[in-house]
């Protein structure tokens, strides 16, 4: 397998292994919040976002790929 064949295959796994994360940093976000940690629960709700943003990036990257 060349790396043209691969790269789709990693390009899924990285977008499951992130949406496998998500949920955890939801809920640790609100746990942070719960404890009067607002800053803590901000930067974590941040990061998640930005997980999620990078998700979206890889799935035009894979749909890009697919259209080739």
């Amino acid at each position: 397998m060349n790396d043209r064949e691969k790269l789709p295959i990693i390009i899924k796994h990285w977008i499951e292994h992130n949406e496998s994360h998500i949920e955890e940093y939801r809920q640790w976000a609100k746990k942070a919040g719960e404890l009067d940690l607002a800053g803590v629960k901000a930067k974590i709700t941040e990061a998640m976002e930005a997980i999620i943003r990078s998700n979206s990036l890889f799935r035009e990257a894979l749909e890009e790929l697919e259209a080739l």
